[in-house]
């Protein structure tokens, strides 16, 4: 099985800088996570690239040692974060959550397992943001399910329709058809998810 021929060019041009970003992922040490989890809690239903822009920001500006309140970066027009008044509180509780995460991260559990207390253990993070948080800190074989990856699943002829999960099953059903899938055409998974990213916008992000 080859992958699908509309996606042929994008990975043709993009392969390269596709394995730079994961390379880049893997140098992110959990000491060093704060801000991948910073981003990960904006990224919901806000562009991953205004999110980015506020990220840098947050690290500018020292945001985990002094603490300010950062509802003007998220609501700041130039990178727009929606929710931003939800999302400044759950950037603040993300500091007290730290030491927790990084016992999390240190400990001998699966990153499945991880993924799964992540997601129970922090108000505000589902499946698709704990895989995504994770992924960006170099673990492998996780979906990032949103609704740009179930388009081209259901365009690979992957799913049968573009419904987003709505419980823990769901989630792990799809993300097992896409890994089967990238297995049947030899292209991992993180390779995958930046792939169908890139097609759409014609950046590699995160």
């Amino acid at each position: 099985m080859n992958l699908p021929d509309y996606l042929s060019d994008t990975y043709k041009n993009y392969y390269g800088e596709i394995q730079d970003r994961l390379k880049e992922f893997e140098k992110i040490t959990p000491e060093n996570s704060f801000y991948e989890f910073c981003f990960c809690l904006m990224t919901p239903q806000s562009s991953a690239n205004n999110a980015w822009q506020v990220q840098r920001k947050l690290e500018e500006k020292d945001f985990f040692n002094k603490k300010f309140d950062p509802k003007y970066l998220l609501a700041d027009s130039k990178h727009y974060i929606r929710f931003h008044n939800k999302k400044s509180e759950r950037l603040l509780k993300a500091i007290d959550f730290f030491p927790e995460l990084y016992k999390l991260l240190i400990s001998n559990l699966t990153v499945k397992e991880k993924r799964l207390q992540l997601k129970q253990s922090f108000s505000g993070l589902g499946m698709k943001e704990s895989s995504h948080f994770l992924r960006n800190i170099g673990y492998k074989n996780l979906a990032i399910i949103d609704r740009h990856v179930l388009k081209h699943l259901e365009k690979c002829n992957v799913i049968e329709n573009t419904t987003p999960p709505n419980s823990i099953n769901q989630y792990i059903n799809i993300e097992n058809s896409f890994l089967v899938f990238c297995d049947k055409i030899d292209i991992p998974i993180d390779v995958m998810d930046l792939l169908f990213f890139a097609h759409d916008t014609g950046k590699v992000l995160k």
